[in-house]
């Protein structure tokens, strides 16, 4: 009986390089304030290691998008949408990871178990406001669906009376 069959309910964890299901677990810490376990593994079959991060299973949150429909809350579309917003700006991945963490901790603290798009864009414009006012500005031009380059010089000037 190898490690990953041991324990039922647990899915098998595939190397990313060579696909084997069989590992061993190197190193584990508390990540993201407790919130998460980062494991550090080793493949048994190619020897290359590799990092997992292990969440809490919580009440899926759905999101409801601006056509009306609904899916589960990703972080990775949220981490994505960030990236891009932050690309070439001094903003590090770490940091971005933080504004990600912030948001799904109060999306999963908060009773309701639907939030819109539009109040998860304004989670992270406010956090990216407090890190680059760069990418605020790039990230809301996509959320607030800038029309026109008066609608963006608004929320420009409402940046600057802010400061």
């Amino acid at each position: 009986m190898n490690y990953n069959t041991r324990y039922r309910g647990v899915g098998i964890m595939k190397c990313p390089y060579c696909g084997f299901v069989e590992s061993k677990v190197i190193d584990s810490r508390s990540a993201d304030d407790n919130e998460r376990i980062r494991r550090r593994r080793e493949c048994l079959k190619c020897g290359k290691r590799f990092t997992t991060h292990e969440i809490i299973e919580t009440v899926p949150v759905i999101v409801v998008k601006r056509d009306k429909s609904r899916e589960s809350f990703d972080r990775n579309k949220l981490t994505n949408g960030l990236l891009r917003a932050c690309e070439k700006r001094p903003v590090s991945i770490e940091q971005i990871e933080g504004i990600v963490n912030n948001i799904e901790s109060k999306v999963q603290s908060s009773l309701d178990r639907e939030i819109t798009t539009e109040q998860i864009g304004e989670l992270a414009m406010n956090e990216l406001k407090n890190i680059d006012e760069v990418s605020y500005v790039r990230f809301a031009s996509v959320y607030r669906s800038f029309k026109d380059i008066n609608t963006f010089m608004e929320e420009l000037n409402k940046l600057l009376k802010e400061k």
